[in-house]
């Protein structure tokens, strides 16, 4: 709560002080003027010969009643005149004002669109017009996410439920095969959990950053993974240099990890191959992992990134994952201020390439 006093409005305060500006030029102006009539009419009567106050006199007398009237003029046409010119000035100021009190009540969609010539008003109604449409996509993606999340949740516990009301209903049923798909089902409700708090934790970016070798990594993620590619009939091509960064050794091991699965996974059906490949440049390191299979369209390789984007031939597959894989790995290339990129093959599969920033330049927080 806050318990500040009640102040002036600005416009209050701008007319007070075009105001006293105004009465304070006017002051400085009369007084000039008086000195100077009243210097020259000394002069003249020293050049008589002879010194007379009177003259002095009868000027400040007819002079002062006239200079009151001019500064109380003033005085009243700068409050009058400040008072316009203040509402005026504070008119965008407003609207600003009252979009932000629309967006307070939620109203994301409200925008100042402010007219006329760029000036501060028309920057900062500028800026708060993107502030507004960056916070009105981002809540509309938490809530897709959240809505998603929910489902991909609610999948294996309604079919934990079906398995268990199968197994009250038929006590006779064998117990082994329920048994393993009830672990089935609950590996995946697991693996889902720990992906969304993954993904939560790189996107607050709450982790403890060190220097780190993406080329290490690279080997780690193939050499945990080569069982997998070895099941599928994958061969997986490791090569490159020495790839120093600068973050969370954990969180990129994950990254890499889902990109070589994900190439492993989704490739042919025989024979196919990955190449995981790290490079050091002058302006950062990169990871790229490329892959054969199926030719995917450009439109579908746009969408990836986005959380629970599954393709069909992805759902009724082994290994097929949580729909998380890639949007884990684009959230923690942003929070290393790095990018991801994604590049379907002309022959069938995807050419994927992570860039990072060289260890010297902080990651954003």
């Amino acid at each position: 709560m806050d318990r500040r006093r009640p102040g002036l409005s600005v416009r209050v305060k701008l007319t007070l002080s075009y105001a006293g500006f105004l009465t304070l030029a006017g002051a400085l102006l009369l007084s000039a003027i008086g000195l100077f009539l009243l210097r020259e009419g000394w002069l003249r009567t020293n050049e008589e010969g002879a010194w007379r106050a009177t003259p002095g006199t009868d000027f400040v007398r007819g002079f002062t009643p006239v200079a009151a009237a001019v500064m109380v003029f003033l005085l009243v046409f700068g409050l009058l005149g400040g008072w316009i010119l203040a509402g005026r000035m504070l008119a965008p100021l407003s609207r600003i004002t009252d979009a932000t009190r629309a967006a307070t009540h939620g109203s994301l969609s409200h925008r100042i669109r402010l007219p006329g010539r760029r000036d501060e008003f028309r920057e900062l109604a500028d800026a708060f017009d993107t502030m507004l449409a960056r916070l009105e996509a981002h809540v509309a993606e938490q809530r897709r996410f959240a809505a998603n999340a929910s489902h991909e949740l609610r999948t294996p516990l309604a079919i934990s439920k079906s398995l268990l009301d199968v197994a009250h209903h038929d006590p006779t049923r064998e117990p082994g095969e329920l048994v393993d798909r009830l672990r089935t089902v609950n590996t995946r409700a697991i693996d889902l959990t720990e992906a969304l708090l993954v993904l939560s934790r790189a996107e607050q970016g709450s982790f403890t950053r060190e220097h780190v070798d993406l080329s290490l990594l690279a080997e780690e993620a193939t050499e945990t993974l080569l069982p997998l590619a070895e099941e599928r009939g994958v061969t997986v091509e490791t090569s490159g240099e020495v790839a120093p960064a600068f973050g969370s050794q954990a969180l990129l091991l994950q990254l890499t990890t889902n990109l070589v699965h994900n190439a492993i996974v989704h490739n042919l059906p025989e024979e196919g191959t990955v190449w995981v490949r790290t490079a050091a440049r002058p302006n950062g390191v990169t990871l790229t992992v490329e892959n054969t299979g199926e030719e995917i369209p450009p439109q579908l390789a746009a969408t990836l990134t986005e959380p629970f984007q599954r393709g069909t031939e992805r759902v009724h597959t082994d290994h097929a994952g949580v729909g998380l894989g890639l949007a884990i790995v684009n959230t923690i290339t942003q929070a290393h201020g790095g990018t991801l990129t994604l590049t379907p093959r002309p022959t069938g599969g995807l050419h994927t390439t992570v860039h990072l920033p060289p260890p010297t330049a902080p990651a954003p927080r």
